[in-house]
């Protein structure tokens, strides 16, 4: 039991334990936030730990743009590596990875269905009154046809 890597958990299934180590301990936001702000000169790697790139964007302001725009791109999307090469994907360090995101989501999904439904319900209520102000209106006008 001592050769398990160091971030095993065996409360977590499998695929959990390798999502883990495929994505950093970092903050997404608080990288997306440097690279806004700091962006130019490296500020987002420094905190990756990306310190040989960082000191190259420094003296370079960020490829004159190119290399920030582009470094801005990838951590918004997510695809931005910290120096072990784990993704940025966490907006906060304290999410746990596959856990509350999918749960999250099948919330948002319930969510969604029960709205969806209570549109339904109302639309096909509106159509019921529409349909009965047309048959009263129609009434009315054969009222006043067949007087002469």
């Amino acid at each position: 039991m001592t050769n398990l890597p160091e971030r095993y958990d065996p409360d977590l299934p499998d695929e959990e334990a390798e999502a883990r180590d495929l994505v950093s301990d970092r903050s997404r936001g608080v990288a997306l936030g440097l690279c806004i702000v700091l962006g130019p000169f490296g500020g987002h790697r420094f905190y990756v730990g990306k310190i040989g790139t960082a000191f190259a964007m420094l003296f370079t302001f960020g490829g004159l743009g190119l290399w920030w725009l582009y470094d801005l791109i990838l951590v918004a999307t997510g695809e931005f590596a910290d120096i072990d090469g784990r993704r940025l994907v966490r907006w906060d360090v304290n999410d746990p990875i596959g856990r509350t995101g999918s749960r999250g989501a099948e919330r948002k999904i319930d969510a969604l269905t029960q709205d969806v439904d209570a549109l339904r319900g109302q639309l096909g209520e509106l159509a019921e009154r529409l349909d009965f102000a047309e048959r009263m209106l129609a009434q009315q006008r054969d009222r006043n046809s067949l007087k002469p």
